[in-house]
């Protein structure tokens, strides 16, 4: 085997003379060789060629004489190898300095700085105290020094945000706002120098002020001094006498202002501030002062609240994204905790009131589906888009379902959900929203529970009876379910489907065995009546007709349901008939045999067993092609 070294060497050799060959005929031709890259090495003259005493020719093969007959190839072209950047030597990573937020530096910058800070505060507190039980310094005297001391730490403060220290700014901000309310609130309640309106007012703009320095520099801390604050103000100066136009105006402007800020800063707990400081007020003034000859200014303003509040979800702040890049436990809870509060609201004003109440419900069912429209305009991200709208779907339908009970009675309302869950349902499979079809669920479910446990139907005819007619509203929508579920739902979503099979068929038997039931109740409740207790014999014949035409009932409808299952070629209806055949069985065997007279026991038994036959010969007949048809050379051979 040949050495790669030796091939390496001759192709080098063979390189080597092919480009002085060149280089000559360059030369002989008068060419100037070509430079490229860096400067080429001029070749030295070649010797002249002097011809040799003639020596005889040295014997070639054949094979080497047409080799060296062939063209020589040219040369391949020279690889232009690029100079090596110059690459500085990589240096040593420099080991990690230690944080200057250690513990010692947050001890040291920190907590000894705001310690220092209290024992000064407290310091001055004690003098001040001091001064104040010498006589040093008059009611008026006092309250100057507070606002003085206010304003002065609150303007110190800025020293230390231009410094870096941002944090601590805020918290003397926090301070000096503190001693301006307190110093205010001294002037009207406590030394009485001033009216309470001129507190208020006073209030109002050390509360706007804070509001400009929380916007002006962008901390969301110091707007939640000023909420504090704002919502602070009332209760420092109130008198103890009924202001609600007053009251309620003022707590509106504050909540117009927070919402201002959040339109502009992406600030959302100071929304939950401001919604729970609302309720405060509103709840500490109801408990207090509200009457029903105030209900309507108390309406209006309330509505004023909830409008409020259900425009934070509307906003388009300057800082877009940052509100609608994502969805937040604001824009999830908020519109359902708005709505449930107002609601609730109303509710203690009109609780005797049943027909406005269910009004209300309907208004704000409607406000919350315009609601969910116009946020689609606003929303950047379209999952949050869809997550809120179907958020304001949800409370509108909530609404509704709550003025169902309200505006109807008994039966009305088990009618009214069903029909409801109908509705949604139908506009869940149109606009593909699955999120309806929960709530649809949940509605459905509520009616079928109503009808079976709740409603009490006082029924005087067969058949065509309130209670026959809503059973029938219930396996309506049922039966609707089952059909469009076999066009419109998913794998995941067929088990429910099945289960409406399921609770169709069930309904069905509660509404047939009802109306058998109910008639020879009355039946029994007629021969009370007319002829007195003594007539057990005759009221005993009717209950064991009674028990007789339940197993009638059950027979003749799981002969129906099999004979579905066959022609829909369906195991799980025919599953459903053997399940009601079963418990047929159990009913005929255990109690008809003993309770039923001879002539009711031998139909219930003869009527069983022949529908018992009949399927079995369908399935042994396979009438209805259910098992698998066998292949052609299977029939062959079973034919042979």
């Amino acid at each position: 085997m040949t050495n790669p070294q030796d091939e390496l060497e001759a192709l080098r050799a063979q390189v080597a003379s092919l480009t002085a060959r060149v280089h000559r005929l360059e030369h002989s031709s008068g060419i100037e060789p070509q430079i490229s890259g860096t400067q080429a090495t001029p070749t030295p003259p070649s010797p002249p060629i002097t011809k040799s005493p003639e020596q005889p020719p040295i014997p070639v093969s054949r094979e080497d004489a047409e080799r060296r007959a062939m063209p020589t190839p040219p040369p391949p072209p020279m690889l232009q190898i690029p100079p090596r950047p110059n690459v500085a030597a990589p240096k040593f990573a420099q080991a990690p300095q230690r944080s200057s937020e250690s513990l010692e530096g947050t001890i040291g910058k920190l907590w000894l700085n705001r310690i220092g800070i209290v024992a000064i505060l407290i310091g001055v507190a004690y003098f001040l105290k001091y001064a104040f039980d010498s006589g040093w310094i008059g009611p008026g005297g006092r309250v100057a020094i507070g606002l003085i001391a206010g304003i002065a730490v609150v303007v110190w403060s800025e020293s230390f945000r231009r410094k870096g220290s941002a944090a601590f700014s805020y918290s003397l901000k926090a301070v000096g706002i503190g001693i301006l309310y307190l110093s205010l609130w001294a002037a009207s309640q406590y030394f009485h120098l001033v009216p309470a309106s001129v507190a208020f007012v006073a209030m109002i703009l050390v509360t706007a002020s804070t509001i400009t320095l929380a916007l002006t520099q962008d901390a969301e801390i110091l707007a939640v001094y000023a909420m504090i604050g704002g919502f602070s103000t009332p209760a420092l100066v109130s008198t103890g006498e009924n202001h609600e136009i007053v009251l309620f105006s003022y707590v509106l402007l504050l909540d117009l202002a927070i919402l201002a800020m959040v339109a502009f800063k992406p600030w959302r707990r100071i929304v939950w501030g401001a919604m729970l400081g609302t309720g405060v007020m509103y709840v500490g003034w109801a408990a207090q002062y509200y009457d029903s000859s105030e209900r309507t200014v108390t309406v209006l303003f309330a509505s004023a609240f909830f409008a409020v509040f259900a425009m934070v979800p509307l906003l388009t702040p300057l800082t877009r994204s940052r509100w609608h890049s994502g969805m937040s436990i604001t824009l999830m809870l908020l519109p359902l905790v708005n709505g449930a509060a107002y609601f609730f609201a109303l509710y203690a004003m009109y609780d005797t009131q049943v027909v406005t109440l269910t009004w209300y419900a309907l208004a704000l069912a409607a406000v919350y589906l315009v609601l969910s429209s116009q946020f689609k305009r606003v929303g950047s991200d379209p999952s949050v888009v869809k997550t809120v709208n179907l958020i304001h779907v949800a409370a509108a339908i909530a609404f509704i379902t709550i003025a169902v009970p309200l505006k109807l009675d008994a039966h009305w309302i088990t009618i009214g959900w069903l029909i409801e869950s109908a509705v949604l349902l139908f506009v869940a499979v149109k606009s593909e929203a699955h999120f309806l079809r929960i709530f649809a669920g949940c509605t459905l479910t509520l009616g079928v529970c109503r009808l079976l446990f709740i409603d009490n139907f006082n029924v005087q005819t067969l058949i065509f009876n309130a209670r026959f007619a809503t059973f029938l509203v219930a396996i309506a929508i049922m039966a609707g379910i089952v059909a469009a579920g076999e066009r419109y739902a998913s794998e995941r979503e067929m088990p429910f489907v099945k289960l409406a099979g399921i609770a169709l068929n069930v309904l069905t038997l509660v509404a047939l065995t009802s109306e058998a039931e109910g008639y020879f109740s009355r039946q029994i409740a007629e021969t009370y009546q007319h002829h007195g207790i003594n007539m057990y014999e005759v009221t005993r014949q009717l209950e064991i007709a009674r028990d007789f035409s339940f197993s009638a009932i059950w027979i003749v409808y799981g002969a129906a349901l099999m004979i579905a299952g066959f022609w829909k070629r369906s195991a799980f209806i025919r599953w459903q008939a053997m399940v009601l055949l079963a418990v047929t069985i159990g009913k005929v065997f255990i109690y008809d045999s003993r309770e039923l007279q001879q002539i009711y026991r031998i139909l219930s038994f003869i009527a069983l067993g022949v529908m018992l036959m009949t399927i079995s010969y369908a399935y042994h007949r396979d009438w209805f092609k259910l098992s698998p048809r066998k292949s052609g050379g299977a029939e062959q051979g079973a034919a042979s």
